[in-house]
């Protein structure tokens, strides 16, 4: 039956159109967006999943940032301290040599002397965007005393391990979350008085070429190489601390990096949309588009068929 009230033919095919358009308008949204999940429409699980995993990413990412900066500190530090220990190595050479050397001790003095001018020098430049770790900036101190007689130091300012005037900072390396809740974790960084160490290099060198050459200039010359390898000892370990601290950071650092990715890669398979499969339902979707359009037109003209009958 035709009937010129109603067109059942026409109602489905306009439904069928709108169909259509409506999947070609979500096809052209993921398109534009990239994104199959854009919002909790979408798919409320992964959308809320994904939301939860780019906080924890984001956080990650702006850890690591950080660490970038304790990273840069450390390495200056570390840097300045390997510096330190090689001009204290030279100043406990010059020590050394002045044991079978026969005259020259102002001179071995005034070497003495400028070899911690370098030192003082280095520890001032060893700080990165004002973060001192070696505190080149801090009072120094009393140096440890030095006995002219002997060349030891009677009393001493710093622990002989070199860890005695260190103090530990906490860097955040990571974030646990239980539910809403987050938890830092962290490593500490320890920071050194190596101004303390310079003072005593210099106690050394103050009055050498008096005390090498007294009385007790031997025994003096003795206990002053002692003294040096003592104060060495101490720049060498705090350099070699800084350099695991250094390296503790860097692993930190690559295990973030390797988070962040493999975070940012789960989200991206759960709302990312799939472009080779976008375009193709694209195409499919436009054929039948046109499809349905002819459709309706056909449908839309069975009424005017009837006016034939009337002729």
């Amino acid at each position: 039956m035709t009937s010129l009230i109603t067109n059942s033919s026409a109602m489905n095919a306009l439904q069928s159109l709108r169909s259509v358009n409506k999947g070609l308008g979500q096809v052209q949204d993921r398109i534009s967006t990239g994104l199959k999940v854009a919002s909790g429409k979408d798919s409320a699980a992964y959308f809320q999943i994904s939301e939860t995993m780019k906080g924890d990413s984001g956080a990650y990412d702006a850890i690591n940032e950080g660490l970038t900066l304790t990273k840069n500190s450390v390495a200056t530090a570390r840097l300045g301290a390997e510096t330190i220990t090689d001009l204290a190595q030279q100043f406990l050479d010059k020590v050394a040599f002045a044991q079978g050397a026969k005259g020259g001790e102002a001179e071995i003095e005034n070497d003495l002397k400028e070899l911690v001018k370098q030192m003082t020098t280095t520890l001032s430049q060893s700080t990165f965007n004002g973060d001192d770790m070696l505190a080149a900036g801090a009072t120094a101190g009393a140096a440890a005393v030095v006995d002219t007689a002997t060349g030891a130091f009677t009393s001493r300012t710093v622990a002989s391990t070199g860890t005695g005037a260190a103090s530990s900072r906490n860097v955040v390396t990571g974030v646990t979350r239980a539910g809403a809740a987050y938890n830092t974790t962290t490593i500490a960084v320890d920071t050194y008085d190596m101004k303390k160490l310079v003072a005593d290099f210099s106690a050394l060198a103050t009055g050498f070429s008096a005390n090498a050459t007294a009385a007790t200039g031997a025994a003096f010359l003795s206990g002053a190489l002692k003294s040096s390898e003592s104060v060495l000892s101490d720049v060498t370990n705090i350099a070699t601390k800084l350099g695991q601290s250094e390296k503790s950071v860097e692993n930190q650092q690559e295990f973030l990096n390797k988070l962040v990715a493999n975070i940012d890669s789960g989200v991206g398979s759960m709302i990312d949309a799939d472009m080779e499969e976008e375009a193709a339902r694209l195409t499919a979707l436009q054929t039948q588009q046109q499809l349905a359009t002819q459709a309706l037109s056909i449908a839309n003209q069975g009424p005017q068929n009837v006016l034939s009958l009337f002729r």
